[in-house]
């Protein structure tokens, strides 16, 4: 579904991007892994086209992804930010629904609700939380809810960054396994970052390391301990010593 040919971006002298190339099948689940820095974040957004790569093409069913309607482009994209980035002048059922009411998404606003408490049902939340604001929620019900709005428009592609930043091992294991059962229900095709090597063996089908600039492993997560790739090896296991330096 998204396929990346030799993407360059960078900025001034510090060259992000070097020749990434990736490939994201239909319906699959890939987890993007590499160090802080590392041009992670940078590459989801050329994906979204929120930053133009200097050269070469990324696509998306064979689209050119800076060609055409943005508004039906996005559209297509559901998005789980690292901090929640939930709206916290609105009610949580306003933040689910936020799509659903403006926009070429736009629906009654009867209906958007009866759509956000669905969304809440499916990711554990009950419908007395649907008019609280997030200042009242735990770090967890938040993640929550930021999980229920990235699904409420039944997109066909969903985007995770750090889906499990700032919650308790618990919390995380549970966001962990929400995450991957509504992939699975969906049929939808996820992309996420993190640096959680937990979250990476519990939603993954396909792994990619991005270290310098380029993908340096990708294959299946059963097959990333037995990589006998020196760079992903000293990333998964968290060793100080190997060929990726520490920033001393």
């Amino acid at each position: 579904m998204i396929e990346l040919s030799d993407v360059h971006k960078a900025f001034g002298a510090n060259r992000v991007l070097r020749g990434v190339n990736l490939t994201i099948d239909t319906g699959t689940s890939m987890v993007i892994i590499g160090g802080s820095g590392s041009g992670k974040s940078v590459l989801l957004k050329c994906i979204l086209g929120l930053v133009r790569p200097d050269s070469g093409t990324i696509t998306l069913d064979g689209q050119d992804v800076t060609q055409g309607d943005r508004d039906a482009f996005l559209a297509r994209f559901g998005m789980l930010f690292q901090g929640g980035a939930l709206f916290d002048s609105l009610p949580v059922w306003q933040n689910v629904a936020f799509r659903l009411l403006r926009g070429s998404l736009k629906r009654p606003a009867s209906e958007a609700r009866e759509i956000a408490l669905e969304k809440l049902r499916r990711v554990g939340l009950t419908p007395d939380v649907a008019d609280k604001f997030p200042a009242e929620l735990s770090g967890g019900m938040q993640k929550r809810v930021g999980l229920a709005r990235a699904i409420a428009a039944e997109p066909e592609i969903i985007f995770f960054d750090e889906p499990t930043t700032g919650l308790d091992p618990i919390m995380s294991g549970v966001i962990n396994e929400l995450i991957r059962e509504i992939v699975v229900e969906m049929g939808a095709t996820a992309m996420t970052i993190t640096h959680d090597m937990t979250s990476v063996r519990a939603i993954a089908d396909n792994v990619a390391m991005l270290h310098d600039g380029v993908i340096q492993w990708t294959g299946p997560v059963g097959k990333m301990d037995d990589s006998g790739d020196p760079y992903l090896d000293q990333f998964i296991h968290g060793r100080a010593e190997g060929p990726i330096a520490a920033v001393r």
